[in-house]
């Protein structure tokens, strides 16, 4: 770290503690050529991800929309709330590992549609027809037979 008074670039750290609530920590530092101490503060930087919509708005990642659809999706099935946290923690934990800044949101609907599958049929139809926008009886039933042959 630089010394902010003289410039020289040999510094030492003399006290090291958390600060903000342990999202940073606090050092006190001494430039070995002028003697002078100061403070820096060191931050974790995130960097935001962002969802790409269907309409090609962007916006923040926003874990309980995830959340809200799976348990409308799951509404009065056999579904426990630890089934459809470890499922939204899947699909985050693989959305995070993409190390991607930015992803399509069908990449999500897709990742969820996986996992509810294996977790609930019905759910997962429930969840499919509001993210494929079915329009008629018909794609709702093609959707069925696609299930009803995995099985």
């Amino acid at each position: 770290m630089k010394c902010p008074f003289c410039g020289h670039d040999n510094t030492r750290v003399i006290d090291s503690r958390p600060a903000d609530e342990n999202n940073s920590i606090r050092r006190r530092r001494v430039c070995d050529e002028c003697d002078k101490r100061f403070t820096t503060y060191e931050k974790v930087e995130t960097i935001p991800l962002i969802i790409i919509k269907k309409d090609n708005n962007r916006e923040t990642y926003d874990r309980t929309k995830i959340e809200a659809g799976v348990l409308r999706a799951c509404h009065k099935r056999p579904v426990s709330a630890s089934e459809i946290t470890h499922l939204v923690d899947e699909v985050e934990t693989a959305i995070f590992n993409m190390e991607d800044r930015e992803i399509p949101s069908e990449v999500i609907g897709e990742l969820l549609m996986n996992h509810l599958k294996d977790l609930d049929p019905v759910a997962y139809v429930r969840f499919a027809s509001v993210y494929r926008e079915f329009k008629d009886v018909n794609m709702f039933m093609d959707e069925l037979k696609n299930v009803l042959e995995k099985e």
